[in-house]
């Protein structure tokens, strides 16, 4: 799996071993035109023998969509067709906070904090869920339901 704290400057990245017990931060990807990213981003696919994504999905204090939910839902679910990957949301309401408070890293401008964000979205997706889907079937329905499961 591969978690993804998706940013304007900067995404967030985070895997696991194949059996999901470990998550690992991983050095964030500063952002550029998708084709740049795509080619980190795929890259790290492959050598990860990553068989899904987990993008995490700034909802407000209400969990309705922010004007952020709906850029990270865009660029997820690009990167996921791109990429012929399942993926999955994540609530991500205070996981930056929750990051920096763990790690110490509040006002981090390095993408450390983007990182262990993205680590605490994937922890969070191993133990709630909800269950990867296609991203073709996620874009069918886009806007309506960006999240399952309630995570």
């Amino acid at each position: 799996m591969l978690s993804l704290d998706v940013g304007r400057k900067r995404i967030g990245l985070a895997g696991c071993d194949a059996l999901g017990i470990t998550v690992t931060p991983l050095p964030a990807l500063h952002r550029g035109r998708f084709d740049n990213d795509l080619l980190v981003l795929r890259d790290h696919c492959q050598r990860r023998s990553v068989q899904g994504l987990v993008v995490g999905l700034p909802l407000d204090s209400a969990g309705q969509p922010t004007a952020q939910a709906e850029h990270c839902q865009r660029y997820g679910l690009r990167l996921a067709q791109t990429l012929g990957l399942p993926l999955a949301w994540v609530n991500e309401h205070s996981s930056t906070w929750a990051a920096g408070e763990r790690h110490g890293l509040q006002g981090d401008r390095t993408g450390r904090l983007d990182s262990a964000a993205a680590a605490l979205l994937l922890e969070q997706w191993l133990q709630d869920g909800p269950a990867l889907k296609p991203a073709q079937s996620m874009a069918a329905g886009t806007g309506a339901e960006p999240i399952d499961g309630g995570s």
